[in-house]
């Protein structure tokens, strides 16, 4: 592990005033940046830490802006479970931007569901999109790849756009493949608006709530008295359930029907309720499709195709999908792992 009591002094800037830096070392693993922890020593000479992120991609100006964004959102609406974002920038001494928050001292065991459960129904609860739109006012990064975040005043639409932009992330990396391209534009022109439209149809609303956006369990953290905190977010205002939809996708360890039930006990599923297992199925495919985005050659791309087939031959009907096979006998979650996150 590396260590050293030297900053850059863009990063120094944004400490606190008068902390004197002890040690610099190397913490934690990142697949798209450098991470370390800055060990402080307060005016009063009391210890101290920051958690400190650093990125030299072309990108990393916007991505270190996104994050400081969301996290900053996640705090101001609930201070207890977040870090404190401090600052970010670019470099002074070097070709890189950083990210800086609090350092806590948790650990990363599977989170308590029923705790879980009330401290995100509660984020969800109490967040006010400014707009009263969904969406978020920068963009903001799942991983290393953007989110389509511009604000807009229908759900349905803004997921439809979502959707859309992951799907041609996907194709970037992996290449055209006729059969999600078929699925996936049924998806986008009909299996979308049929599923989101009746969240506000007979005068119904559902409100743009504020979600991490990437909320799986190495997001998520455990202090020594037990409270839970977020981080690494990739935050928006969206319908509340969307958050959850990760938790159903195999390759993530929260998928235990535990965790949405103790957080739908706090923030019940929206109307029509007889539909939100299948909404949150579609909801996770968006998760399934970054991943393979991230990780090509992932399983995660046939998942998300297997689980479009089910949606679509439930509520479209074979006239709708000609060219698709029968999926009444599909398992709504694979057994097959793939490798990696998001």
């Amino acid at each position: 592990m590396s260590e050293s009591t030297k900053l850059d002094p863009a990063i120094a800037k944004a400490l606190k005033d008068d902390d004197k830096v002890i040690k610099v070392e190397q913490y934690g693993t990142s697949s798209w940046a450098s991470t370390a922890r800055v060990e402080i020593q307060t005016p009063d000479g009391s210890p101290g830490a920051y958690f400190l992120k650093t990125l030299r991609t072309e990108d990393a100006a916007e991505r270190v802006l996104g994050e400081y964004m969301a996290m900053l959102e996640i705090y101001n609406t609930m201070p207890d479970f977040a870090p404190k974002p401090q600052g970010y920038g670019k470099c002074e001494n070097e070709n890189a931007h950083f990210f800086l928050c609090d350092y806590l001292e948790i650990n990363q065991h599977l989170p308590n569901p029923e705790q879980l459960g009330k401290k995100l129904a509660e984020l969800h609860q109490k967040s006010k999109s400014p707009t009263g739109k969904f969406g978020f006012h920068v963009t903001t990064f799942d991983g290393k790849l953007p989110l389509n975040t511009t604000w807009d005043s229908n759900w349905t639409s803004f997921f439809q756009k979502l959707m859309g932009d992951v799907y041609a992330l996907d194709t970037k990396v992996n290449g055209f493949w006729q059969e999600l391209d078929d699925v996936m534009k049924i998806t986008l022109e009909k299996l979308i608006p049929r599923l989101l439209d009746p969240l506000t149809a007979d005068g119904r609303s559902i409100k743009p709530c504020l979600i991490h956006g990437d909320l799986w369990e190495s997001n998520i953290g455990t202090d020594k008295t037990g409270n839970l905190f977020i981080f690494d977010a990739c935050s928006y205002y969206a319908h509340h359930e969307k958050e959850i939809g990760i938790w159903r996708c195999e390759h993530h360890q929260m998928k235990a029907k535990e965790y949405r039930n103790e957080y739908f006990k706090n923030y019940g599923p929206s109307e029509p309720v007889a539909e939100f297992d299948d909404r949150n199925r579609l909801y996770s495919v968006e998760t399934l499709v970054i991943n393979s985005a991230h990780f090509p050659g992932a399983q995660t791309r046939q998942l998300a195709v297997d689980e479009l087939k089910y949606l679509i031959g439930k509520y479209l009907g074979s006239e709708d999908s000609p060219s698709l096979k029968e999926q009444s006998d599909i398992d709504p979650v694979s057994t097959v792992t793939p490798a990696g996150a998001p």
